[in-house]
């Protein structure tokens, strides 16, 4: 991924918040990966060094736990072999009704339910 000039904190670096938000993006999809749907039930973020604007950036992350609905996942930011940032998350299943509360999330579902049928 790269951060671009939009995205800056200070100048020429990512904003924090969007380094969390990427780390948090990636734990998060990996756990939904893991199991079908998951949310942020925690993150932690260590900042470790800024991360450059306009330079391609590797994230990455991996389970390393699960217990009932928790799945525990740990995610990095690296600029090459150089670590600016990790992530310990913890993430929920939750049922798939969780999602349509909003008319949003209905309508993203009707929408899934109208590709997925033999008629749509």
């Amino acid at each position: 991924m790269t951060f671009r000039e939009e995205h800056q904190g200070g100048p020429g670096i990512a904003h924090g918040g969007m380094v969390g938000a990427a780390l948090d993006e990636a734990c998060g999809l990996l756990a939904t990966w893991h199991r079908f749907p998951t949310v942020t039930a925690r993150i932690a973020i260590r900042y470790r060094k800024p991360a450059r604007i306009n330079a391609p950036l590797a994230v990455s992350a991996r389970v390393t736990g699960e217990r009932g609905r928790r799945i525990e996942v740990f995610g990095e930011l690296r600029d090459g072999e150089e670590l600016l940032a990790e992530a310990e998350g913890t993430f929920l299943h939750v049922p798939l009704e969780h999602f349509l509360l909003t008319p949003e999330g209905r309508a993203a579902g009707e929408a899934w339910a109208q590709r997925l049928s033999p008629s749509g």
